[in-house]
């Protein structure tokens, strides 16, 4: 009989079957390394080992049977929790043990994050909005991860020069959707609030953004580029954008993130207007506790399940030999109407 260290001292084999579905004699065998275990088996009992805590004998060290990294930015961005709670989910429910590795300010950075992760010897990676996203970053890190053998597949951010799996949400349609709502509620000044203009989401949106108001509304370009203003993704950030389109004249604001629109909510509120009575506003994520935004927030919705669910399995197929096209899966975002969006100035007069 096999025992096995942890925290609680001897594990018991009938926790671990449990945990996998499986008999207590097949947990046995694939501790001590025997064979006539299918490989999915294995992997179950290897997960459930993961999950109960308890340490992998040194039969199964050698290479984690079924770790996969999933690398985001900070978690304070409700959408980022919500889309590693989706891959965390799918992962697992297909034998996978996932490990969620956080980007902060002052912390370890993408490339340690990767390092680190290939050390343990990771079956695989998923990049949510990294330096993919980033066209000012060097791509070359993911040529060297390929040439390292280490499949990865890549969230939000598209990028011709990296030749992997993307899977994103498609941000021209998004903003066509936002801008579209705005106007036939007879708005004629809208600004668009957005992160640092170097991230390919962002320049996305910028280019629908100019070229809707060209073409819903008497604008030149130039005057479109105008009413777009860079700051961070966060409430703060949202607030300054906001603050700058306000000065603008500007009486609806499309946001890059659901934060943001929170931001913007506060700069309209600090000037004595109300939303949106005086000033629309439009989000973007559609992320958890938005429902308790007041006014509930009109936002478009990222489709997080799809997107999570595609993501892990173009991986797997990476993994597995038979590679998902080397392309980006564009997922449409859904307008979700709610309480700060009301008529424009024009629509009030007429």
């Amino acid at each position: 009989m096999a025992h096995l260290e942890s925290a609680g001292g001897h594990a018991r084999l009938s926790d671990i079957a449990a945990q996998a579905g499986v008999s207590e004699a097949t947990v046995s065998r694939v501790i001590n390394g025997r064979a006539g275990v299918s490989p999915a088996t294995r992997q179950s009992v290897v997960a459930a080992m993961d999950v109960l805590g308890y340490e992998r004998p040194p039969k199964l060290r050698s290479r984690s049977a079924g770790l996969v990294g999933l690398i985001t930015p900070e978690l304070s961005n409700p959408i980022f929790p919500a889309l590693a709670q989706v891959i965390e989910q799918v992962l697992t429910s297909r034998g996978y043990t996932p490990v969620l590795c956080t980007q902060t300010p002052g912390g370890s950075t993408e490339d340690q994050l990767t390092d680190l992760l290939v050390e343990r010897g990771v079956t695989g990676i998923v990049f949510v909005s990294g330096l993919h996203a980033d066209s000012t970053a060097d791509m070359d890190r993911y040529v060297k991860l390929a040439g390292r053998g280490v499949p990865f597949v890549m969230i939000n951010g598209y990028t011709e020069k990296v030749s992997t799996p993307f899977v994103s949400t498609d941000d021209r349609a998004a903003v066509r959707l936002a801008v579209t709502h705005l106007v036939e509620l007879g708005h004629e000044r809208i600004g668009l609030a957005v992160g640092p203009r170097r991230f390919v989401p962002v320049l996305r949106k910028i280019e629908s953004f100019v070229q809707q108001l060209r073409t819903l509304l008497p604008y030149r370009a130039e005057e479109a580029e105008e009413l777009v203003a860079h700051s961070l993704f966060t409430v703060e950030g949202g607030q300054a954008a906001a603050t700058a389109l306000l000065d603008k004249d500007c009486t609806a604001i499309v946001c890059g993130s659901d934060l943001m629109a929170f931001g913007a909510i506060r700069a309209a509120r600090h000037r004595g207007l109300s939303v949106p009575q005086d000033v629309s506003v439009v989000g973007f994520d559609d992320s958890p506790l938005i429902v308790f935004a007041d006014p509930p927030l009109t936002t478009l919705r990222q489709p997080v399940e799809a997107m999570g669910q595609a993501a892990v399995n173009a991986l797997l197929e990476e993994i597995g030999g038979t590679p998902a096209p080397h392309a980006e899966f564009v997922f449409l975002p859904e307008l979700v109407v709610r309480g700060s969006t009301g008529a424009g100035p024009r629509r009030r007069r007429s």
